[in-house]
């Protein structure tokens, strides 16, 4: 862990001290910010391996701190630590792009353990395996390695779960993806909060296929979702 960074946005001094030495003496090198702007700030002169963000700061709050770091980066990962635990709070950060959110108060040795994970599947290296360099989807043509969907009229830059979540859909085209197995596959294990982040992603996709009326992800209640072409 000596090589992974991580910056710390918390207004909170005690806490984000507390943040900040804990995750230190667990060997990760560590930027301390105590608002939204200075975290940004901090965030485009460095190189860090995850971002922690609380919600509720001077100059900048932490939804539009992450949809600033999301600019620039897809894929670094982003935490929420918050004492804000509103179902639509918590929706509002997965829609902005996080991998995880914890409500205050938490444990330490919770937070490790989900940074743990977190680090472990955003580091498992991309393989350029034998899915096809463009697959044919409808009117959509779709670039797994490039991470890009493209028709006629519009071109879109995926972000890595969508990306990974588009490619098993395309895996398992016109079969049922289970959704405990969709949410292991990608996120690392079935939690709630997981589930709704999904949801989330998926919504994104829909969106993004929507120019091909016939090209649909459908639910199948009670088991997860399909990819398939209507007639």
């Amino acid at each position: 862990m000596s090589d992974t960074k991580i910056l710390i946005v918390e207004d909170d001094p005690n806490l984000g001290q507390i943040l900040n030495e804990y995750l230190g003496l667990k060997g990760f090198k560590t930027h301390l910010s105590t608002d939204g702007e200075a975290g940004l700030h901090a965030y485009k002169a460095g190189d860090y391996d995850l971002c922690i963000l609380d919600l509720m700061m001077p100059k900048m709050d932490g939804f539009s701190l992450a949809k600033e770091i999301r600019k620039d980066n897809e894929d670094v990962p982003i935490v929420f630590l918050t004492a804000k635990s509103m179902k639509e709070d918590v929706i509002e950060g997965f829609k902005v792009g996080a991998d995880d959110y914890l409500t205050k108060p938490f444990s330490m040795e919770e937070l490790l353990l989900r940074l743990g994970a977190i680090l472990k599947r955003s580091r498992k290296s991309v393989v350029q395996d034998e899915f096809p360099e463009l697959y044919e989807l409808g009117d959509y043509k779709y670039n797994y390695h490039h991470h890009l969907l493209t028709s006629s009229t519009s071109e879109v830059k995926l972000t890595g779960k969508e990306n990974e979540l588009l490619r098993m859909f395309c895996e398992n085209f016109n079969q049922t993806v289970e959704r405990g197995a969709a949410l292991k596959r990608i996120w690392g294990d079935d939690s709630y909060f997981n589930a709704r982040s999904m949801d989330v992603y998926i919504a994104k996709l829909r969106k993004h296929l929507k120019e091909d009326e016939k090209i649909q992800i459908i639910t199948v209640h009670g088991q997860g979702f399909k990819l398939v072409k209507l007639n």
